[in-house]
């Protein structure tokens, strides 16, 4: 079984910085792509952003200059730092992981972390 827990979650003021960090854990298990996605209420989940395990990355185009994606491997942890965050992007954020356990192939959700933007 593989656990992704997330943190860094809070309030900030509009312009202000994030980051959001999430470890994965469990036994016997190879992580693939990381990543994160977020969920405004009322709106669809939507991605944010993905890391392969070479570190290749994949935004959402409106992102790509204020999020930066990015991994370390050996502790299983994938970070998203939010730059110049708007009262719009808050939301649930979840972090996401492709996974080979046991010779399967999964995925994982996160619980999601609440970030607040607000003045």
């Amino acid at each position: 079984q593989v656990q992704l827990v997330e943190s860094g979650g809070g309030s900030v003021q509009p312009g202000g910085s994030l980051t959001l960090s999430c470890k994965a854990s469990g036994t016997k298990f190879l992580a693939y792509e990381m990543g994160w996605h977020r969920q405004a209420p009322g709106k669809q989940r939507e991605l944010v952003a993905v890391i392969s395990r070479n570190g290749a990355t994949n935004y959402t185009d409106s992102l790509k200059a204020r999020f930066a994606i990015s991994r370390d491997l050996a502790a299983d942890t994938v970070y998203l730092r939010m730059n110049s965050l708007t009262p719009e992007e808050t939301a649930v954020y979840y972090c996401h992981a492709d996974f080979l356990v046991d010779g399967r192939l999964g995925d994982m959700w996160g619980q999601g972390t609440q970030v607040t933007v607000s003045s």
